[in-house]
């Protein structure tokens, strides 16, 4: 640098024209912002000077976006990182509490770039635009609340219909070495290009709206290194399928998975595995696993999707910047998986959890001996993880050679496209004929029966039947709210096979379909193209900025609303232990956020704090009575739903406890889950071991969230137990606390419970929740 720049008046001459270089800007929506790849570079530095070793991409970014990189302590798996983000995005169903919850902070407009996207109240009923123009209606109180509350607090908003949120940050805000966070456990779809995107609650969204850094615990870093390429029936997805076999759902929590090796410029986009979209898949499923989220390296296919997406100049500041955005050479990783992807083979994980991996060719002996029907009754392609233009043309091309032997699907077919982009330009390009040919139905760009927004009537409550989704959850009742429905999760190449076939016992590889004239035939290896020949087709235009001057925006909330409620402070810490705690539900087994506050039609209330607290653990398994919604209210004898009791309790003066088991919160970052609890006057959740995003989401409420010292202990505590918290005058980082069980028979036992608060975490406990430390701050 020294010889090119030379000295003196020179060098000070050139410098400044290196840095009065042109600003790219975040967006083509926020012309008024830049990319800062120079600060960037300037912490990943400071800290690795600081750390004097390799950093691993997961690291440069994270690091690179601290709010101290001089001070910050960093140790992988044990700091708090205090982190500044640089957007915010909130899909509808979780931005009603965080623009609530923003409300009631009393700030005048947002400090970082945030976005609104509606995508999750829209249900599948009978085709896109009938579900579209249904929605708009049945929802019109909460997207008036939403866009007014978009422009009154500065905050861009993505109307009805223009897709799902991981896909529009995909295709407009998504860069490599971009920090964003948002209030949707799938938010990691970003990490197809290069982005750390991380799922949160509302609350934490609000810190980052507020200007406030967010804490984070320091990630471990899992390297997942990718060899060989993928051909044939194997697609991106099979990469996430086989990792969730090995991991598990809870094998990735508290860690950023971080792909690298050759076979990364294998991965589409397309045909191969390295498209953005392909990467974006890996990513998005991410979150089964736990994983705080995943991330590929900057590579010639980010460059592609972002020129494609008329994102040129931001793909040349990303070439520039090329070195921060790969982990350097000799990182350590804390696990590393190996994967050689010229010897993986298509997978369909489930039922009833996304982490039991079978290849599709063992599938139907695996379901016949456990005895899962046979017959696909439905095949489900899109959602958040598959809806990408290529997923669409690898799904179509399937479709058209079994139209071309006079086939059509045997199992109902329904295709959600990602985004409006998406379905203008898949109908533009003639994918959606084919797909509707073939016997599909063309749902809304929205979420639709991936989150259980699906008015299913092809099969009986409590009817058993086999679905197959190319979406990333299917847990129990998800999608149809049928408990006896078997939902798989594959590719969207291998649903739409298996809903040709219409049976879970065929082998695309290996099996032969008969034609309409008797002939047998095997249907050849899926292609499409990873991006359109011809540039993709914007659609109608579903994007309302906020206005420069909102002084005469009214947000609206009517207090005789079923569906939205200005919310109240929750109480401080009385500064005394917490005495007999009523144990209100000992749950058995997995409990899922879905379990704590099921979607669904419950999505409606996720405005209204009183309303939607009626589904508060209603999905949860009684220990005591292997039942679901019903307990035993010790106060009355009598037995009744778990949130009625709750109700009964705090009405009564009488706090009370849950106790669950491990991973407890996995799933969705729905901080209604850490509310609804708080709202009906409970204090503690004891469990195993919780998912994070979830335990995180409890700590912001003004709840305790501890785990047993010793899991058996678990074993020791009873349905009708009272229990007692202590050590509360000296709670501390670090510091665990006591629990007294004090048990019908008059025993007692004496438990050690951990917990993982740091001092500021404390200080939400001691105000009641973080949103009230913050008002003590102001």
């Amino acid at each position: 640098a020294y010889l090119v720049l030379g000295e003196g008046a020179r060098r000070l001459h050139v410098s400044a024209a290196f840095n009065a270089k042109p600003k790219v800007a975040m967006s083509r929506f926020e012309p008024g912002t830049s990319i800062s790849y120079e600060k960037l570079h300037e912490n990943i530095d400071i800290v690795r000077k600081r750390l004097n070793r390799p950093l691993t991409l997961s690291e440069k970014i994270v690091y690179g976006h601290l709010d101290d990189p001089v001070g910050q302590d960093i140790a992988r798996g044990r700091t708090y990182l205090r982190l500044r983000p640089d957007r915010v995005a909130m899909q509808d169903a979780t931005a009603q509490m965080a623009m609530l919850q923003f409300i009631s902070s009393g700030l005048p407009k947002v400090a970082v770039p945030s976005t609104i996207h509606c995508d999750h109240l829209i249900e599948a009923q009978i085709g896109g635009v009938e579900d579209l123009k249904r929605a708009k209606e049945v929802n019109q109180e909460v997207y008036n609340f939403l866009a007014t509350a978009g422009a009154k607090y500065g905050v861009g908003f993505w109307k009805p219909g223009s897709g799902i949120i991981h896909q529009i940050i995909l295709e407009n805000y998504a860069y490599p070495g971009v920090l964003l966070i948002g209030t949707d456990s799938h938010t990691p779809n970003g990490g197809g290009l290069g982005s750390i995107c991380i799922g949160v609650g509302g609350a934490d969204a609000v810190d980052v709206m507020a200007g406030i850094p967010w804490e984070l615990k320091c990630p471990n870093v899992i390297g997942v290194k990718l060899t060989g390429s993928l051909s044939g029936w194997t697609s991106p997805k099979d990469v996430i399928l086989k990792v969730a076999g090995i991991l598990t759902v809870k094998g990735g929590t508290g860690a950023i998975v971080e792909y690298h090796g050759p076979g990364v410029d294998s991965i589409s986009c397309t045909g191969e595995l390295s498209s953005s979209s392909g990467m974006a898949t890996i990513c998005n499923m991410g979150a089964e696993i736990g994983a705080t989220t995943s991330v590929f390296p900057y590579n010639h296919r980010m460059k592609t999707y972002l020129n494609k997406t008329g994102r040129a100049d931001i793909a040349a500041l990303a070439d520039e910047h090329k070195d921060d955005l790969v982990p350097d050479k000799g990182c350590k990783y804390d696990q590393v998986i190996e994967i050689n992807l010229s010897e993986l083979k298509p997978h369909i994980n489930g039922p009833f959890t996304p982490d039991l991996a079978h290849p599709v060719s063992e599938i139907g002996a695996v379901a016949e001996k456990n005895g899962w029907p046979l017959e696909v009754k439905v095949g489900l392609i899109g959602s958040c993880t598959n809806s990408s233009y290529e997923d669409m043309g690898r799904a179509a091309s399937l479709a058209k050679q079994a139209l071309d032997k006079g086939l059509k699907c045997k199992a109902a077919f329904t295709v959600t496209p990602g985004s409006e982009q998406i379905r203008a330009t898949i109908e533009r390009d003639g994918f959606s004929k084919i797909l509707r040919d073939v016997g599909g139905v063309v749902l809304a760009n929205a979420c639709g029966p991936c989150i259980g927004q699906w008015d299913r009537k092809d099969v009986k409550m409590g009817e058993k039947n086999t679905i197959v989704t190319s979406y990333n959850r299917n847990f129990t009742s998800r999608n149809d709210a049928n408990p006896a429905t078997h939902a798989f999760v594959t590719s969207p190449e291998i649903v739409t096979a298996l809903a040709i076939a219409g049976t879970l016992k065929f082998d695309p590889e290996t099996d032969y379909l008969t034609a309409a004239n008797g002939e047998k035939f095997k249907l050849e290896p899926p292609n499409g193209d990873e991006l359109p020949a011809r540039d993709f087709d914007p659609g109608q235009d579903t994007y309302q900025h906020p206005p420069a001057e909102s002084g005469s925006v009214m947000v609206d909330v009517s207090p005789t609303s079923t569906r939205l409620q200005l919310l109240e402070p929750f109480d401080k810490w009385n500064g005394k232990d917490l005495e007999d705690l009523q144990v209100l539900i000992k749950v058995k087994g997995k409990c899922t956020t879905d379990h704590i506050s099921a979607a669904g039609p419950w999505l409606k209330f996720r405005g209204h704090l009183d309303n939607i607290s009626n589904n508060m653990l209603i999905g949860a398994i009684n220990i005591e009575n292997d039942a679901v919604n019903k307990i035993k209210n010790r106060l009355t004898g009598e037995y009744g739903g778990v949130p009625d009791v709750a109700r009964h309790y705090k009405a009564n003066g009488l706090s009370w406890v849950v106790v669950g088991d491990d991973n407890y919160g996995e799933g969705s970052s729905r901080e209604h889950a850490a509310l609804e609890p708080r709202h009906l006057g409970g204090r503690v959740i004891l469990v195993k071991s919780f998912a994070r995003i979830h335990e995180t989401n409890l700590k912001k409420q003004g709840m305790l969230p501890l785990t047993f010292t010793d899991p058996t202990d678990y074993d020791k505590i009873r349905p009708d137990d009272k229990i007692s918290i202590t050590g509360l005058a000296t709670f501390a980082p670090g510091k665990p606390l006591k629990g007294v069980v004090k048990h019908g028979d008059g025993s007692q036992d004496i438990i050690t419970l951990n917990h993982t608060f740091n001092e500021n975490q404390v200080e939400w406990f001691h105000a009641g929740s973080a949103l009230n430390r913050m008002k003590e701050l102001q």
